[in-house]
């Protein structure tokens, strides 16, 4: 729910796990879960909103990634990799890292899916019931890190964001129902993300932005074409509502005409 606010403060630990010649997804995943938890204190407040928290630890995490690296005399190049992606350069351990993260977070969502979706959409009658909604509120916000670190390598710090967001917003033109929303949102990320590296390889383009731009494509042919709320599709469906019930039709069946005709 606020991923699409939160790409770029994981940017610093990025930075100073490269410059400390240490692992970057440790790195990535310590700043983010810091910064997780501290959107997730600051919000309590009833003085702060939580997209203010969400906005100054945003413009703070950006900021102090700059000044990292403005620090840094032998700065290189391999950094931009980070902000925009090198699908092509995931290593074994990369996608083993990655495996483990996704199943972790994959069997938190289902042990506890009951408590987030009432934490989420129903928050009075969550605490009513006992539940922990702070706690809830931070682990969800952990694992939304979490998933964003482990993309970090693929699609980079930037791109990331919209692999997070366009999926599930795509999936939810085409059904009402959250659990098969969760199901093609991964299904169309993951297929966008096989379709976008096959165009990038035979056409040498960057794979991080093609992989994105075909799950915007995605995304707009379903804003479009879905069979139950697309643009297009629901002109059509009125047209063909109109031309199959004419209200001169209608007239003409009416009691009161067939009445006179006798």
């Amino acid at each position: 729910m606020l991923a699409h606010r939160r790409d770029l403060p994981w940017f610093p630990g990025v930075v100073l796990a490269f410059m400390l010649d240490r692992s970057i997804f440790i790195g990535a995943i310590i700043f983010g879960v810091l910064t997780s938890v501290g959107i997730g204190v600051i919000a309590r407040s009833q003085r702060v909103r939580e997209d203010s928290a969400i906005g100054v630890l945003f413009a703070a995490g950006f900021a102090l990634g700059v000044v990292l690296i403005s620090s840094e005399k032998n700065f290189t190049r391999d950094l931009t990799s980070f902000l925009f992606g090198n699908v092509l350069g995931v290593s074994r351990e990369d996608i083993i890292i990655t495996a483990l993260i996704g199943a972790a977070v994959l069997l938190v969502l289902v042990l506890l899916h009951q408590q987030f979706l009432a934490a989420s959409f129903d928050r009075v009658g969550a605490q009513a019931m006992g539940l922990p909604v702070f706690w809830l509120d931070l682990l969800l916000l952990v694992l939304i890190s979490l998933t964003i670190v482990v993309s970090l390598r693929a699609v980079g710090n930037i791109l990331v964001v919209a692999m997070l967001v366009t999926p599930p917003a795509t999936a939810r033109l085409f059904t009402d129902r959250l659990p098969a929303t969760m199901v093609l949102s991964a299904a169309l990320g993951a297929s966008s993300g096989v379709v976008g590296l096959y165009i990038s390889y035979y056409h040498d383009l960057a794979a991080g932005g093609t992989i994105v731009l075909v799950s915007t494509a995605g995304f707009f042919l379903a804003w479009l074409f879905s069979p139950a709320h697309g643009v297009v599709t629901a002109h059509l469906l009125r047209r063909a509502a109109v031309a199959g019930a004419p209200e001169a039709q209608v007239v003409l069946e009416s009691p009161e005409i067939r009445s006179h005709e006798g």
